[in-house]
């Protein structure tokens, strides 16, 4: 009964009032969820009665699947084809457009924001890799730009984060092949940094990581089994070279500290090689040492062999083989021979582009099985290491060197500044990674 009723004069004097009958039949009360309202419904039901039951829920109506029966009439992806054959060519579109595609609508951003489109592309071998280099210009500012080697232009990228934007010494690396990790360094003004970000090629984004438990900068960094592991460096106070190490594992999220270094070290050079980590640095007192770790057993070893001997940077472990530049521009290439304990000639290319340091190797990096050569002016070399014993000179594909688009102006402005006696270089690479989508 409606709560605003006054009981009539009979009620009052004890007479027992029988209340009138509710017509199921011409109860509306909001059945239909198109009416709005009481008076809407009126003029579908004429001279129907209200529904006055106070414990009736509006809402009793509507199914708890109402979402996904929403979902079921939610426009597809590509008219006139059904989601999966959608995504199927969807996954086919070039990654230098996802970009635009991302704009169509909100189910397409959903879907390119997601990790199942990705899986999808890499599962069927159509994901594609690119080159992001980390340039610091002369001012000291950090700038960087992503290399598509199948167009072979620079990409724009999104800003990197305020706190990276002048940081030195800090250090790069990519978990999971889609995401790459900036982290410790020293800020300008406060000093060493704990701090992690992270940026995913999928979604275009920069993300926060959890921060380091040391603070620390120039020091050495790699991955291993998709983990992340740091070790040695610099920090501000009384023990200012370090020898703690710690590792990050993102499928836990979390850091934690592993074996110290045998000696305090600020490493300048490192590579994986042979399911170890290989550094070398200067130690406390500015001498040269050379160290391993091996992950299985969480232990530094001192090393001396031939291989530290000889080992240059830029180096780069691929397919079992540990291969170095051997001059200043990465005309030549060298590979490390374990039954001579050595580093032997690989592969020459036969053209010397000069010493200045506009064009010297900055990183040494993998690039669809093949070596990618990137110097500080943005041209880029890439070396088949399958075929070693073909002559440059019969395989034009052997060694190729590119210059990307936009970048070519550097090529002639660095060389005329050379000639005029000006060889400041306005930038040079501070770090270079691939990264696929």
């Amino acid at each position: 009964m409606d709560q605003t009723l006054q009981q009539s004069p009979n009620a009052q004097r004890g007479f027992r009032v029988q209340a009138p009958l509710v017509d199921s039949v011409s109860c509306y009360c909001k059945a239909d969820s198109g009416l709005k309202t009481v008076a809407e419904a009126s003029k579908f039901v004429p001279g129907s009665k209200l529904c006055i039951q106070p414990d009736i829920n509006p809402r009793a109506h509507k199914t708890k699947n109402s979402r996904r029966e929403r979902s079921r009439f939610q426009p597809p992806l590509l008219p006139g084809l059904p989601d999966d054959l959608a995504i199927a060519c969807l996954i086919r579109v070039p990654r230098a457009e996802h970009t635009k595609l991302r704009l169509v609508c909100k189910r397409w951003y959903r879907l390119l924001a997601g990790n199942f489109f990705y899986s999808l592309r890499r599962s069927f071998g159509m994901a594609e890799e690119w080159v992001y280099v980390i340039k610091r210009d002369r001012d000291g500012r950090i700038s960087w730009h992503a290399f598509d080697p199948m167009n072979q232009l620079w990409q724009p990228l999104p800003p990197v984060p305020i706190e990276y934007s002048g940081a030195l010494g800090f250090g790069c690396a990519v978990l999971s092949g889609c995401h790459l990790y900036l982290f410790g360094g020293k800020d300008p003004l406060k000093g060493s940094m704990r701090r992690v970000v992270f940026y995913s090629a999928r979604t275009n984004k920069w993300h926060r990581a959890p921060d380091m438990l040391r603070k620390r900068h120039l020091f050495g960094s790699c991955v291993i089994n998709n983990s992340l592991y740091v070790a040695g460096g610099e920090c501000e106070g009384i023990q200012r070279t370090l020898h703690s190490a710690e590792v990050y594992d993102p499928n836990k999220n979390r850091w934690s500290f592993i074996a110290d270094m045998s000696t305090p070290m600020v490493p300048f050079i490192g590579v994986v090689y042979d399911g170890k980590w290989f550094l070398k640095g200067l130690g406390a007192h500015r001498e040269v040492l050379s160290e391993s770790y091996i992950p299985e057993n969480n232990t530094w070893v001192p090393i001396s062999n031939g291989m530290v001997a000889g080992w240059q940077n830029p180096s780069i472990s691929m397919n079992g083989k540990l291969y170095a530049l051997d001059c200043r521009d990465g005309c030549k290439l060298r590979v490390y021979d374990e039954a001579t304990n050595s580093w032997k000639r690989f592969i020459d290319s036969k053209l010397h582009l000069g010493s200045s340091r506009a064009l010297e190797a900055a990183a040494l990096v993998p690039l669809n099985g093949k070596l990618c050569i990137i110097r500080n002016n943005m041209s880029v070399s890439i070396v088949d290491v399958s075929t070693p014993d073909k002559r440059v000179e019969s395989n034009p594909h052997l060694w190729e060197n590119i210059a990307g688009k936009g970048h070519i102006r550097n090529l002639f402005t660095n060389f005329w500044s050379s000639l005029a006696g000006r060889g400041g270089l306005k930038s040079h690479i501070v770090h270079c990674q691939v990264l696929q989508a």
